[in-house]
């Protein structure tokens, strides 16, 4: 069973999985938010070079998400400007949310807000 991270914590003495979520080992609360979307896609083009770096920057934070080449699958392209009403990549689709032609310092953005309407409890 993953932590609230999506990481697996091994517990050293017994070897099996520490049943300790972040919140048990921090006291800060602000520290442990982490957007839990259910899908995140991420349009791209092979020579993209914001492209390469929106990749890093998800892959440095452990974020799965789904890469889709827009040049070699056309309907993934049509989708792409049907979602973002334009042809530039990147473009970052988290639950519907769309951050189109990016870069690193916008998506840092983009998420922070992200992680700040997950944090926010849901009205009845």
């Amino acid at each position: 069973e993953p932590l609230p991270n999506g990481l697996f914590a091994q517990n050293p003495v017994a070897g099996n999985v520490d049943v300790r979520s972040a919140f048990d080992k921090s006291s800060n609360l602000q520290q442990c938010i982490v957007v839990k979307p259910k899908r995140i896609r991420l349009f791209i083009k092979p020579y993209c070079g914001w492209c390469h770096k929106a990749e890093r920057w998800l892959d440095e934070r452990d974020v799965q998400y789904e890469k889709i080449n827009v040049i070699s699958d056309e309907a993934a392209f049509d989708e792409m400007i049907r979602l973002s009403g334009q042809d530039l990549v990147p473009v970052l689709d988290v639950d519907g949310k769309i951050l189109a032609d990016f870069g690193p310092d916008q998506l840092a953005d983009f998420w922070t807000k992200l992680e700040k309407q997950n944090a926010e409890p849901e009205s009845p």
